[in-house]
């Protein structure tokens, strides 16, 4: 598998094939049934993010900041599943495990790019209970929709360029030995880690990306939520301490569905060796399962989404009377 077909630069020693072999799941054992599984995955994950902009949309009180941002994750989770699940499944399950050089450029964008999107999502989303908790008088003022649109376009552009940066330095790499990517789908990492020239510069720009989508976030909801159980120590009333304390209950359970597996495996890379089995499919889990859950979350976990599920049902069932 390690021989090229490739096409080759007027530069000899510039290699670039026509073709990637993903190994992915290969030596797993009954991989079939996890497929049958991350079907059964999407499946749940398109109706229940799909249920989640319908209510959003529909329902006017739902128009809120913090809503918009909801929303954006509700997208942002259809678009990671939908780029890495079929593809997936049509590339094991039926034994479709050679892409294109340009398809595997396509792939390692848009997977890593709706990752990406979801990390910032939810710090946008711990912005929004942090000056909800900590800044309650100013809250309207200080987070309108206007200005949360702004906060998530800048993060759809800047998420754009960082995945776009990363794609772009690897088009620089010869790759004259292996094409097997040891990876589930396109990684970046397992595919730089391929070339043949110096890949110094895509090594320390993934691990500038990892900073910035991955610890950054990680540590700015970390002290987010310090200063919220701060706040929250200052209310008097034990009534609305809980009353607070159940708005950020969802985004709390969110944020450890996405952080903890990823820290989880990236821990066990650095302190022991992990098989590869197992890190391709903890890695996996972790990029398929919160774009599931994540909605499932929001709707039992809020009462303002059950308050406008049932308006409509209210709603529908009084129109099917007349």
């Amino acid at each position: 598998m390690s021989s090229l077909n490739s096409t080759v630069s007027t530069n000899s020693t510039f290699v670039r094939p026509q073709f990637f072999y993903i190994n992915g799941f290969s030596n797993i054992p009954h991989v079939k049934f996890y497929f049958i599984f991350l079907c059964f995955v999407y499946t749940v994950t398109v109706i229940a993010n799909s249920f989640i902009m319908f209510i959003i949309f529909i329902d006017q009180n739902l128009h809120t900041p913090k809503y918009l941002a909801v929303f954006n994750l509700a997208v942002v989770d259809m678009g990671g599943s939908t780029a890495l699940i079929p593809k997936m499944i049509e590339t094991f399950l039926f034994n479709s495990q050679f892409i294109t050089y340009e398809a595997c450029l396509a792939s390692m964008f848009f997977v890593h790019f709706f990752n990406f999107m979801q990390s910032l999502t939810l710090v946008a989303l711990a912005y929004d209970r942090f000056v909800a908790i900590c800044f309650p008088l100013n809250y309207h003022s200080i987070i309108t929709n206007g200005k949360m649109v702004l906060v998530l376009v800048i993060i759809w552009i800047m998420t754009a360029g960082l995945v776009l940066t990363a794609v772009g330095l690897v088009t620089r790499l010869s790759f004259c030995k292996s094409i097997v990517i040891n990876s589930y789908f396109c990684d970046h990492g397992p595919v730089y880690q391929l070339a043949c020239n110096s890949n110094s510069l895509n090594h320390i720009y993934a691990q500038f990306c990892i900073s910035i989508v991955l610890f950054i976030p990680l540590i700015l909801i970390a002290l987010s939520y310090m200063c919220i159980v701060f706040a929250l120590l200052k209310i008097a009333s034990g009534e609305e301490r809980l009353r607070a304390t159940k708005t950020c209950t969802s985004h709390l359970i969110l944020v450890a569905v996405f952080y903890l597996p990823i820290c989880g495996t990236y821990l066990a890379v650095i302190l022991s060796a992990i098989h590869p089995d197992a890190r391709i499919l903890n890695t996996s889990l972790s990029s398929t399962i919160p774009p599931m859950l994540n909605p499932i979350i929001y709707t039992l976990k809020t009462e303002e989404i059950l308050e406008a599920f049932k308006r409509l049902y209210h709603r529908n069932k009084l129109s099917a009377a007349f």
